[in-house]
């Protein structure tokens, strides 16, 4: 098998839903290639946005599903094939209605928790068992207001500030998970942003 990691960051293609909260799956990823300075391709074959980082002996693949949140499944699938990597070094970055906006949780194995595009990578990989780290948007804060038109829709202008730090703290994690492994990863970062400052999760050793 290849010693090569996926980061495949779930979310809809398309300007419709650039910057919804059900994309923040890939401005995770996208966030990671700007500091790793690396551009992105389309990939038929995968039918996906495709990046490709080396740090130090490690090559890293950032995947952005070109199929829509239900369907993300096949691309994760031909992806892994493909690049003969194996699920333990796959990992999956989703928004969560049951989290807070400002939290994160990284957790190497568990449900769907109703997730369409985590339900459709189970269905291609017949397994739950590879990391997922959910990024928290919260739940509606209007009672009427359903579920799917809260995910779907942008962020307000104070949600993106803590968006912001969110997404920072999203890649230090990230490092992390590739540099020290998932156990740390998420000792170090899960939870909620804490205030003033974060200084105490710096990754550097």
């Amino acid at each position: 098998m290849s010693s090569a990691h996926l980061i495949v960051g779930l979310g809809n293609p398309g300007s419709k839903y650039k910057g919804t909260r059900h994309n923040v799956g890939f401005m995770a990823v996208e966030k990671l290639a700007d500091l790793w300075a690396v551009s992105w391709s389309e990939e038929k074959k995968f039918k996906a946005r495709m990046s490709r980082a080396v740090l130090g002996e490690k090559t890293i693949h950032l995947c952005e599903p070109l199929t829509y949140m239900n369907l993300s499944g096949e691309t994760v699938r031909a992806v892994l094939d493909y690049c003969r990597i194996e699920t333990a070094k796959m990992l999956i970055v989703v928004d969560d209605a049951n989290i807070d906006l400002g939290e994160v949780r990284l957790r190497i194995d568990g449900g769907t928790g109703g997730h369409n595009g985590l339900g459709s990578v189970e269905q291609h990989l017949a397994t739950l068992e590879f990391s997922r780290l959910r990024i928290g948007v919260g739940r509606p804060a209007e009672v009427r207001q359903e579920l799917s038109s809260h995910v779907l829709g942008l962020f307000a202008a104070d949600e993106m500030v803590i968006l912001d730090r969110v997404l920072s703290r999203v890649v230090q994690q990230v490092e992390c998970w590739l540099q020290h492994g998932a156990e740390q990863a998420m000792n170090k970062f899960n939870g909620k942003l804490e205030f003033p400052d974060e200084d105490k999760d710096n990754i550097a050793t």
